[in-house]
């Protein structure tokens, strides 16, 4: 592979078109599945560009997700100081799924499930304080962070009245401008304040997930630092995408009134779980793509890729691949959109995924019913989208009603 005339990834989206993959990954994956880009930090990596080939290469056992493993695309000048590994969505089996087993149930389909009425109350809630409040006022801050950062929060067993520091550290850690030390004293902030945690529910243990994992740790299974490291990953994953999600959504909607009014106006459970499928299609907020390093020669689309190089699933062009959908760069919420790639594919797919789902089927089938009259109280080009960082949205997002 040489980095020669390779374009660099991440590739910027085109001004205007806030809710598109960049113009670059669209233009590679009508000429090739499978591209050499060069990365921030000067080397490089295989971009897939196309949906089949990505799917496949996220389900082969022959690369690996371990960032400590020689060619992993990173991208990051410099490591990150102080920071160990998050959680266990950095291994490969068999430690991935040991650690992954031990926190699965509580987000299984029908667990989840039981969850919904307390999520109804909790968006019910926070809409009431949206409402009771200044009009305009910040979806993000009022409303889009509040929800899934409640949400997880009860879940875990954190104390929500900590939502400034987790919610600041986090942003911290997932933004693309932080030096390698600022994002390592973020992790070790989050790992200190999870791991106090896990001693008082060692303590004191109650009816959450962080008393679970003490129970693993006393059992001898896993290190409180393991413990603590997985707290952060559910934290973080547990607030940040979905509120993006929530955020970008609403927006995306605003600006698409007939689809708006499609989710708005339907009693329908199955319309919304839909809309739902779709606007995880249509936004794909992960957008640094799927990373993983080949462990051996693997071949993508009759190329090879090495044993040692980079790989990375570009799953915002790979949701957009039009011989999987028809007109995908059109929002659509009544398609059939269940087959995207936004959470991932194979065994290291999104493990919060069904509580992501029902959080958003509460939200975009409540929140435009209670405010039907909901808009935008700025233009566009001066709503601050989130170039900068690792989980795609908006900073903030002006409404009025």
């Amino acid at each position: 592979m040489t980095s020669v005339d390779a374009p660099e990834f991440p590739m910027p989206r085109a001004a205007g078109c806030p809710f598109d993959p960049p113009p670059g990954l669209r233009e590679l994956q009508e000429e090739t599945p499978l591209a050499p880009v060069r990365l921030p930090d000067g080397s490089t990596a295989w971009v897939v560009t196309r949906y089949a080939d990505q799917r496949a290469v996220l389900a082969d056992s022959r690369v690996s997700s371990d960032v400590t493993k020689p060619g992993y695309p990173s991208g990051t000048p410099g490591r990150v100081v102080g920071a160990g590994n998050i959680g266990f969505i950095l291994m490969d089996d068999p430690e991935h799924a040991r650690l992954r087993k031990m926190v699965t149930a509580p987000f299984m389909i029908k667990r989840v499930e039981q969850m919904r009425p307390a999520i109804q109350r909790i968006v019910d809630e926070r809409i009431d304080t949206l409402l009771a409040g200044p009009n305009p006022a910040d979806l993000v801050e009022s409303f889009a962070l509040p929800v899934p950062s409640l949400v997880i929060c009860e879940l875990l067993g954190v104390p929500y009245t900590d939502h400034d520091f987790f919610q600041h550290s986090s942003k911290n850690l997932i933004s693309r401008s932080a030096s390698p030390e600022e994002r390592g004293a973020a992790f070790q902030k989050l790992h200190d304040y999870l791991d106090d945690l896990l001693i008082e529910k060692t303590e004191r243990p109650q009816d959450d997930l962080l008393s679970t994992l003490t129970e693993r740790v006393r059992n001898g299974e896993l290190t409180r630092a393991d413990a603590a490291g997985i707290g952060v990953l559910l934290l973080i994953a547990g607030h940040e995408t979905t509120a993006n999600m929530i955020a970008l959504g609403t927006m995306a909607l605003l600006e698409n009134p007939e689809q708006l009014a499609l989710i708005r106006d339907t009693g329908d459970p199955k319309v919304i779980a839909g809309a739902v499928e779709e606007l995880l299609r249509y936004l794909n907020i992960t957008h640094n793509g799927r990373r993983r390093v080949a462990l051996a020669d693997i071949e993508v689309a009759g190329q090879t890729i090495r044993a040692g190089e980079g790989v990375i699933m570009a799953n915002d062009i790979g949701n957009r691949d039009p011989s999987v959908f028809d007109h995908p760069d059109r929002l659509d919420v009544t398609r059939d959109a269940r087959r995207h790639v936004a959470f991932g594919f194979g065994v290291h797919q999104c493990l919060g995924q069904p509580l992501a789902r029902v959080e958003l089927q509460v939200v975009y089938g409540t929140l435009y019913r209670r405010i039907p009259t909901l808009a935008l109280a700025a233009d566009r080009d001066s709503i601050p989208f989130k170039h900068d960082a690792a989980v795609y949205g908006v900073h903030e997002l002006p409404v009025r009603w």
